[in-house]
């Protein structure tokens, strides 16, 4: 009898129940009674806590349309667990202690960047490990997308919708701080999307005066507001010339919550314009996921369990040019998918008059 785990680890997001509901019923169908399911709560800690419960067949019914993880999730650094001292090793040695005594031939693990750093390290001590990419930042390397992140540019470009009337009506520049951690795919998106004039990303360092300057074409052709669709890791060109430690640093000694709001106070010194900004913050990964992502999701859920079934082991499933494909863990780890500033998406937001704040 085939025994598999499934966790799920890092932030919730859109999807998760429809790819965990893809796993388990295309294990049932294949296997019938040949397959034991067991359902690991809480991400990583359920891993090295061993919390996890036998999941049957109508545990996979009805939750297609549901939002978050019906498995529970938490964040375990993949630094806790590479530390020297005795406390790293045991936390992956409770780890396969689990995995060992459950018996399990796989483990199916749900998650973002983090979560496949620590998966592959588990595939390194000798697990035998599958993955699906989640996340809104759709920043996972050897994938064209991840499921989540259609949902999250669904919600964002909402809400740069919803400004759009406020905005008209009183003549206001308004901030959307939109996710996306370290990269501006969410934001690039959504901001296409929601009809935003100024996008900034935290590939392509913005400069105050050019952002200005956007603005002041806008009111001199007759505009009465303007939008402005930020990611939250946006960073200036002088904070892109910072090392590490300096731009921490400097980071630190920001009085305002968020760069949304430091923008918001440069840009309304400069131009004498109000300025307001609206962070829609987690709400950008909750709730049903989109269509799209409950199809992909279920893609990649019978895409991890065929790999199970051929034994192909320490690999991610992905979506490359429009088919299913794997990739090997060791090269998805610890790697990031930034948006290139030639892609096509920058150049076709150009061509129709939005501004990046800086001259690329």
């Amino acid at each position: 009898m085939r025994k598999i785990g499934i966790l799920t680890s890092g932030g919730d997001c859109q999807g998760l129940n429809a790819a965990i509901r893809g796993i388990g019923k295309s294990l049932y169908t294949k296997f019938g009674g040949d397959v034991a399911v067991y359902g690991i709560h809480d991400g990583y800690r359920g891993l090295i806590q061993g919390l996890f419960h036998p999941m049957g067949p109508q545990e996979f019914s009805g939750i297609l349309a549901l939002g978050g993880t019906v498995l529970g999730t938490s964040r375990q650094p993949y630094k806790s667990l590479c530390r020297a001292e005795e406390t790293g090793a045991q936390l992956v040695e409770n780890m396969k202690k689990t995995y060992a005594d459950l018996g399990l031939d796989c483990l199916v693990i749900l998650g973002g960047n983090g979560t496949h750093k620590t998966a592959n390290l588990l595939s390194k001590e000798g697990l035998d490990i599958v993955t699906l990419p989640k996340t809104i930042d759709n920043d996972i390397w050897g994938t064209d997308i991840t499921f989540g992140f259609s949902s999250a540019v669904e919600i964002a470009a909402h809400v740069i919708d919803c400004i759009h009337t406020t905005a008209t009506s009183h003549s206001r520049v308004f901030i959307v701080e939109v996710m996306g951690h370290k990269v501006g795919w969410l934001t690039l998106e959504a901001g296409i999307a929601g009809g935003a004039d100024v996008i900034l990303l935290p590939e392509m360092p913005y400069d105050t005066d050019r952002i200005v300057e956007a603005l002041r074409r806008r009111n001199s052709s007759g505009k009465r507001f303007s939008i402005l669709a930020v990611a939250e890791g946006a960073l200036s060109q002088d904070e892109a010339g910072l090392n590490r430690k300096e731009f921490h640093a400097e980071r630190k000694k920001m009085k305002y919550p968020s760069v949304s709001y430091r923008l918001a106070d440069e840009l309304g010194k400069m131009t004498g314009q109000e300025i307001r900004v609206t962070v829609p913050g987690h709400i950008q990964r909750g709730g049903s996921p989109c269509p799209y992502d409950r199809v992909l999701a279920t893609q990649f859920g019978t895409a991890a369990v065929e790999l199970i079934e051929q034994k192909k082991f320490g690999r991610m499933v992905a979506l490359k040019s429009g088919k299913m494909v794997s990739v090997p863990l060791d090269e998805v780890a610890g790697r990031l998918k930034t948006v290139p500033p030639d892609c096509g998406l920058i150049g076709a937001a150009r061509d129709i008059g939005i501004s990046f704040g800086c001259k690329i």
